[in-house]
């Protein structure tokens, strides 16, 4: 790949999605890029930059920006945050929110759907404690594509197989010929739209609970503030944010801060800590974490 093309690829992706690609990642684009060149029946990765150069036209840039930004996706991918979700952010903000019994959580660069519907899972395993609760979870991404997979909620086998338990697995999803699919139920429980994270959220609303994993890492550091910043703008106070294993806020945004009893998670600046609450953490015990220990159970 010649460095022009390769300056025209990086520069159109990062300021539509604000992904920052270095030299070393010359191979991702050439493997990602090669299926966009011969939808639009040119020739080779040459052709393409110099059609974006020139042409201007809104879906080849769609379709380049979106084959860039497809990250990988598992199920319950990494464990901690869906612990720490289980085991103390539920119970707290279900107290919080009695009143209004209403609960709003967001998956940022949701891409296929599976911590959507971790998610979704997760809350469903919370039994009589949810009852007559309203829970909006709505996954986004900026790929119309991996949104409509996501939609569709069908996995391969070896999709399921990685983070997936074997009780959720059974009880989740029904066998779609040699693939497997959420079961129409969990699927409505989640709202998936198209978003890109340059962009101003506040169409939709406020969140309590946001999982923006895996995703900062590729952002360079105004980019990385940017997003906080947004994100931060659509919670309240008392609001929690869970980040991937390799990010942090530190010298990266004054709108959050590390949660001292909660190791990954991080809260607003203007976030007051509160106690786990004694009435319903009893309650978590017996209808959650015995029936849902995601480190016990196999995939």
């Amino acid at each position: 790949m010649l460095p022009a093309d390769f300056e025209t690829f990086s520069r159109l992706v990062k300021s539509e999605s604000g992904l920052s690609m270095t030299p070393d990642k010359a191979y991702l684009l050439d493997a990602r890029l090669r299926p966009v060149a011969r939808k639009w029946k040119l020739n080779d990765l040459g052709q393409l930059a110099q059609a974006l150069r020139t042409q201007h036209d809104l879906a080849q840039i769609r379709d380049v920006t979106e084959a860039l930004t497809v990250n990988e996706s598992f199920f319950f991918r990494d464990t901690k945050p869906f612990d720490q979700l289980r085991d103390h952010l539920l119970p707290i903000l279900l107290a919080a929110r009695a009143s209004s019994r209403k609960l709003r959580i967001w998956s940022a660069a949701a891409s296929s759907g599976q911590e959507a519907y971790s998610i979704a899972m997760l809350v469903r395993e919370c039994g009589p404690t949810i009852d007559g609760w309203t829970v909006d979870i709505v996954g986004t991404d900026l790929s119309t594509e991996i949104l409509e997979r996501a939609r569709a909620g069908i996995y391969t086998s070896f999709e399921v197989q990685r983070g997936l338990p074997t009780k959720l697995l059974a009880k989740y999803f029904t066998r779609v010929g040699d693939r497997w699919q959420i079961v129409e139920s969990l699927r409505r429980s989640v709202q998936f739209i198209r978003h890109n994270l340059m962009h101003d959220p506040a169409a939709f609303g406020t969140f309590d609970i946001v999982f923006c994993r895996n995703v900062l890492i590729y952002f360079d550091l105004p980019t990385k503030a940017r997003v906080l910043h947004g994100i931060r703008r659509q919670m309240p106070a008392d609001g929690y944010l869970l980040l991937g294993a390799a990010e942090t806020v530190l010298g990266v945004s004054n709108d959050f801060a590390s949660s001292p009893d909660m190791p990954g998670v991080f809260v607003t600046t203007q976030h007051v800590p509160v106690a786990m609450p004694d009435r319903l953490n009893a309650p978590f015990q017996s209808t959650v974490k015995s029936q849902f220990q995601l480190g016990s159970l196999q995939p």
